[in-house]
Protein backbone atom coordinates (compact mmCIF):
# COMPACT_ATOMS: atom_id res chain seq x y z
CA UNK A 1 0.00 0.00 0.00
CA UNK A 2 1.37 3.43 -0.88
CA UNK A 3 1.96 5.43 2.30
CA UNK A 4 2.99 8.99 3.06
CA UNK A 5 6.46 8.91 1.41
CA UNK A 6 5.21 7.28 -1.82
CA UNK A 7 2.15 9.53 -2.11
CA UNK A 8 4.28 12.62 -1.49
CA UNK A 9 6.72 11.42 -4.13
CA UNK A 10 3.85 10.88 -6.57
CA UNK A 11 2.63 14.40 -5.82
CA UNK A 12 6.10 15.80 -6.56
CA UNK A 13 6.27 13.77 -9.77
CA UNK A 14 2.89 15.06 -10.94
CA UNK A 15 3.81 18.65 -10.05
CA UNK A 16 6.64 18.34 -12.54
CA UNK A 17 4.68 16.49 -15.21
CA UNK A 18 1.10 17.72 -14.99
CA UNK A 19 0.92 21.21 -13.48
CA UNK A 20 0.16 23.75 -16.17
CA UNK A 21 -1.35 21.19 -18.51
CA UNK A 22 -5.04 21.06 -19.43
CA UNK A 23 -7.14 17.97 -18.78
CA UNK A 24 -8.31 16.75 -22.18
CA UNK A 25 -10.65 14.08 -20.85
CA UNK A 26 -11.05 11.40 -18.21
CA UNK A 27 -11.97 7.82 -19.14
CA UNK A 28 -13.56 5.67 -16.44
CA UNK A 29 -12.99 1.95 -16.96
CA UNK A 30 -14.40 0.83 -13.58
CA UNK A 31 -17.40 2.87 -12.47
CA UNK A 32 -17.14 1.59 -8.90
CA UNK A 33 -13.93 3.58 -8.44
CA UNK A 34 -15.89 6.86 -8.45
CA UNK A 35 -17.18 7.74 -4.99
CA UNK A 36 -18.80 11.10 -5.89
CA UNK A 37 -21.16 12.28 -8.62
CA UNK A 38 -21.33 16.08 -8.21
CA UNK A 39 -19.39 17.57 -9.86
CA UNK A 40 -19.21 14.78 -12.47
CA UNK A 41 -15.82 13.50 -13.55
CA UNK A 42 -16.49 15.01 -16.98
CA UNK A 43 -16.31 18.47 -15.35
CA UNK A 44 -12.52 18.10 -15.28
CA UNK A 45 -12.30 18.31 -19.06
CA UNK A 46 -10.87 21.66 -20.17
CA UNK A 47 -9.56 22.58 -16.73
CA UNK A 48 -5.91 23.30 -16.03
CA UNK A 49 -3.96 21.37 -13.39
CA UNK A 50 -2.86 24.19 -11.09
CA UNK A 51 -1.43 22.20 -8.20
CA UNK A 52 -0.84 18.77 -6.72
CA UNK A 53 -0.79 18.08 -2.98
CA UNK A 54 -1.07 15.31 -0.42
CA UNK A 55 -3.45 14.82 2.50
CA UNK A 56 -2.33 11.81 4.52
CA UNK A 57 -2.40 9.02 1.92
CA UNK A 58 -4.72 10.96 -0.42
CA UNK A 59 -3.36 12.46 -3.64
CA UNK A 60 -5.02 15.74 -4.69
CA UNK A 61 -4.89 17.28 -8.17
CA UNK A 62 -6.31 20.80 -8.13
CA UNK A 63 -7.82 21.58 -11.54
CA UNK A 64 -8.88 25.23 -11.50
CA UNK A 65 -10.52 24.74 -8.11
CA UNK A 66 -12.08 21.34 -8.86
CA UNK A 67 -10.16 18.59 -7.08
CA UNK A 68 -9.47 15.11 -8.40
CA UNK A 69 -8.67 13.19 -5.24
CA UNK A 70 -7.22 9.70 -5.31
CA UNK A 71 -6.80 7.10 -2.58
CA UNK A 72 -4.75 4.20 -3.93
CA UNK A 73 -5.77 1.86 -1.08
CA UNK A 74 -3.87 -1.42 -0.78
CA UNK A 75 -3.33 -2.46 -4.39
CA UNK A 76 -3.84 0.69 -6.43
CA UNK A 77 -1.14 2.52 -8.36
CA UNK A 78 -0.61 5.44 -10.71
CA UNK A 79 1.12 4.67 -14.01
CA UNK A 80 2.37 7.65 -15.99
CA UNK A 81 2.79 7.71 -19.75
CA UNK A 82 4.24 10.46 -21.92
CA UNK A 83 2.03 9.21 -24.78
CA UNK A 84 -1.26 7.63 -23.74
CA UNK A 85 -3.33 5.73 -26.24
CA UNK A 86 -6.14 8.04 -27.43
CA UNK A 87 -8.47 5.06 -27.78
CA UNK A 88 -11.00 4.90 -24.91
CA UNK A 89 -10.49 1.80 -22.76
CA UNK A 90 -13.16 -0.85 -22.59
CA UNK A 91 -15.06 -0.94 -19.27
CA UNK A 92 -13.72 -3.65 -17.01
CA UNK A 93 -10.51 -3.95 -19.04
CA UNK A 94 -8.15 -5.68 -16.64
CA UNK A 95 -6.68 -3.75 -13.74
CA UNK A 96 -7.34 -0.34 -15.34
CA UNK A 97 -9.80 1.76 -13.34
CA UNK A 98 -9.40 5.31 -14.68
CA UNK A 99 -7.33 7.13 -17.31
CA UNK A 100 -6.62 10.86 -17.31
CA UNK A 101 -5.53 12.46 -20.59
CA UNK A 102 -3.68 15.77 -20.73
CA UNK A 103 -3.62 18.13 -23.69
CA UNK A 104 -0.11 17.15 -24.81
CA UNK A 105 -1.01 13.45 -25.10
CA UNK A 106 0.52 12.49 -21.76
CA UNK A 107 -1.36 11.40 -18.66
CA UNK A 108 -1.79 8.52 -16.29
CA UNK A 109 -3.68 5.32 -15.61
CA UNK A 110 -5.01 4.37 -12.20
CA UNK A 111 -4.80 0.60 -11.86
CA UNK A 112 -5.69 -1.86 -9.13
CA UNK A 113 -4.51 -5.44 -8.79
CA UNK A 114 -6.37 -8.25 -7.06
CA UNK A 115 -10.04 -8.88 -6.43
CA UNK A 116 -10.62 -6.51 -3.50
CA UNK A 117 -11.42 -3.23 -5.22
CA UNK A 118 -10.76 -0.39 -2.77
CA UNK A 119 -9.18 2.20 -5.04
CA UNK A 120 -11.23 5.38 -4.60
CA UNK A 121 -11.54 8.52 -6.74
CA UNK A 122 -13.41 11.65 -5.71
CA UNK A 123 -14.23 14.84 -7.62
CA UNK A 124 -14.92 17.71 -5.21
CA UNK A 125 -14.89 21.49 -5.00
CA UNK A 126 -13.74 21.32 -1.37
CA UNK A 127 -11.28 18.64 -0.22
CA UNK A 128 -13.01 18.44 3.16
CA UNK A 129 -16.07 17.06 1.37
CA UNK A 130 -14.14 13.78 1.21
CA UNK A 131 -14.88 12.00 4.52
CA UNK A 132 -11.47 10.32 4.68
CA UNK A 133 -9.70 13.68 4.45
CA UNK A 134 -12.04 15.47 6.87
CA UNK A 135 -11.21 12.96 9.61
CA UNK A 136 -7.44 12.88 9.16
CA UNK A 137 -5.24 13.28 12.21
CA UNK A 138 -1.98 15.19 12.49
CA UNK A 139 0.54 14.91 9.66
CA UNK A 140 3.74 13.43 11.14
CA UNK A 141 5.94 15.68 9.01
CA UNK A 142 4.16 18.89 9.98
CA UNK A 143 5.23 21.38 12.65
CA UNK A 144 2.15 20.33 14.65
CA UNK A 145 3.61 16.87 15.23
CA UNK A 146 5.56 17.56 18.41
CA UNK A 147 6.57 15.23 21.23
CA UNK A 148 3.73 16.66 23.31
CA UNK A 149 1.25 16.01 20.48
CA UNK A 150 2.43 12.41 20.23
CA UNK A 151 2.14 12.05 24.00
CA UNK A 152 -1.46 13.26 23.86
CA UNK A 153 -2.24 10.85 21.01
CA UNK A 154 -0.84 7.87 22.89
CA UNK A 155 -2.45 8.85 26.19
CA UNK A 156 -5.83 9.19 24.46
CA UNK A 157 -5.41 5.71 22.99
CA UNK A 158 -4.98 4.29 26.51
CA UNK A 159 -3.99 0.61 26.33
CA UNK A 160 -4.64 0.16 22.62
CA UNK A 161 -1.78 -1.59 20.85
CA UNK A 162 0.73 0.94 19.57
CA UNK A 163 0.92 -0.65 16.11
CA UNK A 164 -2.77 0.04 15.55
CA UNK A 165 -2.51 3.59 16.88
CA UNK A 166 0.29 4.46 14.46
CA UNK A 167 -1.83 3.14 11.57
CA UNK A 168 -5.01 4.96 12.58
CA UNK A 169 -5.44 7.72 9.98
CA UNK A 170 -7.75 9.67 12.27
CA UNK A 171 -4.88 9.91 14.75
CA UNK A 172 -1.71 10.19 12.63
CA UNK A 173 -2.17 10.70 8.89
CA UNK A 174 -0.03 8.82 6.41
CA UNK A 175 1.57 5.88 8.24
CA UNK A 176 0.41 2.43 7.16
CA UNK A 177 1.37 -1.18 7.75
CA UNK A 178 4.87 -1.02 6.28
CA UNK A 179 6.23 2.12 7.90
CA UNK A 180 4.65 1.30 11.26
CA UNK A 181 6.64 -1.97 11.22
CA UNK A 182 9.80 -0.06 10.33
CA UNK A 183 9.21 2.64 12.96
CA UNK A 184 8.59 0.16 15.76
CA UNK A 185 11.65 -1.87 14.81
CA UNK A 186 13.88 1.21 14.82
CA UNK A 187 12.36 2.38 18.13
CA UNK A 188 12.81 -1.12 19.62
CA UNK A 189 9.15 -1.35 20.65
CA UNK A 190 6.82 -4.34 20.52
CA UNK A 191 3.95 -3.80 18.07
CA UNK A 192 1.59 -4.80 20.88
CA UNK A 193 2.95 -2.47 23.54
CA UNK A 194 0.10 -0.51 25.17
CA UNK A 195 0.13 2.99 23.69
CA UNK A 196 0.05 4.81 27.03
CA UNK A 197 2.82 2.73 28.65
CA UNK A 198 5.86 4.51 27.14
CA UNK A 199 8.15 6.42 29.48
CA UNK A 200 9.56 9.82 28.56
CA UNK A 201 12.70 8.47 26.89
CA UNK A 202 10.74 5.94 24.85
CA UNK A 203 8.25 8.59 23.79
CA UNK A 204 10.97 11.02 22.70
CA UNK A 205 12.75 8.24 20.87
CA UNK A 206 9.57 7.13 19.09
CA UNK A 207 8.85 10.68 17.93
CA UNK A 208 12.37 11.04 16.53
CA UNK A 209 12.16 7.69 14.76
CA UNK A 210 8.81 8.49 13.12
CA UNK A 211 10.13 11.75 11.70
CA UNK A 212 13.46 10.21 10.68
CA UNK A 213 11.96 7.13 9.00
CA UNK A 214 9.50 9.15 6.94
CA UNK A 215 12.02 11.87 6.07
CA UNK A 216 14.58 9.26 4.99
CA UNK A 217 11.97 7.52 2.84
CA UNK A 218 11.10 10.83 1.20
CA UNK A 219 14.77 11.47 0.48
CA UNK A 220 15.16 8.04 -1.14
CA UNK A 221 12.08 8.65 -3.29
CA UNK A 222 13.10 12.14 -4.37
CA UNK A 223 13.39 12.42 -8.13
CA UNK A 224 12.21 8.87 -8.83
CA UNK A 225 9.71 8.20 -11.59
CA UNK A 226 6.35 6.85 -10.47
CA UNK A 227 7.20 3.40 -11.84
CA UNK A 228 10.28 3.12 -9.58
CA UNK A 229 8.72 4.07 -6.25
CA UNK A 230 7.44 0.62 -5.31
CA UNK A 231 10.82 -1.04 -5.78
CA UNK A 232 12.52 1.73 -3.83
CA UNK A 233 10.16 1.21 -0.92
CA UNK A 234 10.53 -2.58 -0.89
CA UNK A 235 14.31 -2.50 -1.05
CA UNK A 236 14.56 -0.10 1.90
CA UNK A 237 12.53 -2.18 4.35
CA UNK A 238 14.46 -3.78 7.24
CA UNK A 239 11.70 -6.00 8.64
CA UNK A 240 8.45 -5.34 6.78
CA UNK A 241 7.87 -7.98 4.13
CA UNK A 242 11.04 -9.82 5.18
CA UNK A 243 9.67 -12.76 7.16
CA UNK A 244 12.34 -15.44 7.58
CA UNK A 245 15.20 -13.14 6.60
CA UNK A 246 17.94 -11.87 8.90
CA UNK A 247 17.43 -8.74 10.97
CA UNK A 248 20.07 -6.27 9.76
CA UNK A 249 20.54 -4.93 13.29
CA UNK A 250 21.02 -8.02 15.46
CA UNK A 251 21.12 -11.02 13.11
CA UNK A 252 17.99 -12.70 14.52
CA UNK A 253 15.32 -13.98 12.15
CA UNK A 254 12.50 -11.60 11.18
CA UNK A 255 9.18 -13.03 12.36
CA UNK A 256 5.56 -12.49 11.40
CA UNK A 257 2.17 -12.23 13.05
CA UNK A 258 -0.70 -12.84 10.64
CA UNK A 259 -4.28 -11.60 10.86
CA UNK A 260 -7.32 -12.24 8.69
CA UNK A 261 -6.31 -9.83 5.93
CA UNK A 262 -2.90 -8.47 6.87
CA UNK A 263 0.33 -9.29 8.67
CA UNK A 264 3.12 -7.54 10.53
CA UNK A 265 6.82 -8.27 10.81
CA UNK A 266 9.13 -7.73 13.76
CA UNK A 267 12.39 -8.83 15.36
CA UNK A 268 12.01 -10.57 18.69
CA UNK A 269 15.55 -9.70 19.85
CA UNK A 270 15.24 -6.01 18.97
CA UNK A 271 11.63 -5.46 20.00
CA UNK A 272 10.22 -7.99 22.45
CA UNK A 273 13.14 -9.02 24.62
CA UNK A 274 13.45 -12.29 22.73
CA UNK A 275 9.83 -13.30 23.23
CA UNK A 276 8.17 -14.73 20.13
CA UNK A 277 4.66 -13.42 19.55
CA UNK A 278 2.08 -16.01 18.63
CA UNK A 279 0.58 -15.98 15.15
CA UNK A 280 -2.99 -14.72 15.53
CA UNK A 281 -4.20 -17.31 13.03
CA UNK A 282 -3.14 -20.10 15.34
CA UNK A 283 -3.39 -19.02 18.94
CA UNK A 284 -3.87 -16.16 21.35
CA UNK A 285 -1.25 -13.44 21.35
CA UNK A 286 1.55 -13.89 23.87
CA UNK A 287 1.97 -10.67 25.76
Amino acid sequence: MPELPEVEALAAFLREKAVGRVVARVDVAAINVLKTFDPPVTALGGLTVTGVSRHGKFLDLDCDGVHLIIHLARAGWLRWSDALSPKPPKPGSGPLALRLHLDDGSGFDLTEAGTRKRLAVYVARDVDEVPGIARLGVDPLSDEFTVDRLRAVLDDAKRAQIKGVLRDQAVIAGIGNAYSDEVLHAAKLSPFRPANSLDDDELTGLHAVIVDELTSALTRAEGLAAKDLKDSKRSSMRVHGRTGETCPVCGDVVREVSFADSSLQYCATCQTGGKVLADRRLSKLLK
